[in-house]
């Protein structure tokens, strides 16, 4: 009971934080109505084949790649600004695909979004992670990763409902009401001191260092099976078991209710066990869940996997608490940006493959891809290590 109370840690929620989960909440839940109906969006409506969703989904992580470079153009900014920022645009990208019905025009908005997203995400990190001390690093981590599945609780749970009592309502009702509440998500960044964050030392504006490698190779790992399975996870349900808007919906509304109760008991494994442990255990059963998704034919158990998918997922998170706890603050920043940068190298170039691959060799061949890939993981996680965490779990096993 006392370790499932530390889980839930509350003692670390300063005003600025709290700042934070409610921007947190803005983001995804208007990625949460994004996301309930653009598959259905992309196949029903525009008319899109699998391979051309995942190849918007690989062109759309296009901006990830150079993310490096335009954060360092950003980084004399304060932090406050820069994360208020990449919500306006991420949330007028989202809203702007309610105004294009063409593979062409999906990509321009895509790209548009993806570039306030891929600029949201290592701020947004930071922002959390400066807010506490290191030794609770996973936990603030886990906190804002059960806020977001709050988030897509309410957003998913608002498309099922209107798209079960008003099914005349365009889809592109969802883009916007999203991309508005997305932009929203600025107001209350802008509420946070600008000092928030802000490293004694000034941030170097391009950072590659050899101490990072482990950090380096996951991420790049990382990217190869997140953002292909991403794109074709409820794209499977929909295109080969006729899944529709509401049962989507509610399969992701079900999916952000398990990771909001666990996310915070997998932050605190982080905390509690290291990186190590937890995230090579993690990729083992990751590994085993899309074994069971290539070889299963049943739409009902490939759901419950789905879900179980995306919780796993949620894990990732640990690489930005693993570089959290080795890096000075000053490192901190540039180092998930050249994370992102890393992991699209893999991201974009296996989504437009698998995009090319899914008609010749179909979904089951690039799931057994995707579970060796993250097997390939699990030696590099072995080898993390952060000896002051060590010395944290032994001076809190001597003072219980």
């Amino acid at each position: 009971m006392q370790r499932f109370r530390r889980a839930l840690d509350t003692s670390m929620w300063s005003g600025p934080l709290l700042w934070v989960a409610l921007a947190t909440f803005c983001v995804n839940f208007g990625q949460g109505l994004f996301r309930g109906a653009s598959t259905n969006y992309f196949i029903d409506v525009v008319g899109l084949t699998g391979s051309q969703v995942l190849w918007l989904q690989g062109l759309r992580e296009v901006p990830g790649l150079v993310l490096m470079f335009i954060a360092a153009l950003l980084v004399r900014l304060p932090l406050t600004y820069r994360t208020a920022g990449a919500a306006v645009l991420m949330g007028v990208g989202y809203a702007l695909y309610a105004t294009v019905g063409s593979f062409t025009g999906l990509v321009a908005m895509a790209v548009i979004a993806s570039l306030g997203f891929h600029i949201w995400v290592p701020l947004h990190n930071a922002l959390s992670l400066g807010l506490v001390s290191k030794e609770r690093s996973g936990r603030v981590m886990g906190a804002m990763s059960s806020v977001r599945g709050l988030a897509g609780i309410a957003g998913v749970g608002v498309i099922a409902l209107l798209s079960g009592v008003l099914s005349d309502m365009p889809l592109e009702f969802y883009f916007i009401m999203g991309g508005a509440v997305v932009a929203a998500a600025a107001f209350f960044v802008l509420r946070i001191p600008r000092t928030t964050g802000a490293p004694t030392s000034a941030e170097p504006r391009l950072l590659l260092k050899r101490r990072y490698w482990l950090y380096y190779v996951l991420i790049f790992f990382e990217g190869a099976r997140t953002q292909v399975f991403g794109a074709f996870g409820t794209l499977i349900l929909v295109q080969y078991f006729s899944l529709e808007v509401w049962q989507i919906s509610l399969l992701l509304l079900i999916s952000s209710v398990v990771n909001m109760a666990l996310a915070p008991a997998l932050g605190y494994a982080l905390d509690h066990f290291g990186e190590k442990m937890t995230l090579s255990i993690g990729y083992l059963l990751l590994a085993l869940a899309f074994v069971g998704y290539a070889t299963l034919s049943s739409a009902l158990l490939l759901s419950g996997l789905l879900i179980a998918i995306n919780l796993l997922i949620t894990l990732s998170m640990g690489l930005s608490t693993y570089v959290n706890r080795i890096a000075p603050a000053e490192e901190l920043m540039p180092t998930l940006s050249a994370g992102v940068s890393v992991n699209h190298i893999t991201s974009v170039g296996m989504s437009l493959l698998a995009g090319s691959l899914l008609p010749i060799v179909g979904y089951q061949a690039l799931c057994w891809g995707a579970a060796a890939i993250i097997l390939a993981s699990v030696p590099f996680a072995m080898a993390m290590e952060t000896p002051y965490l060590a010395k944290t779990r032994a001076a809190g096993a001597v003072a219980e």
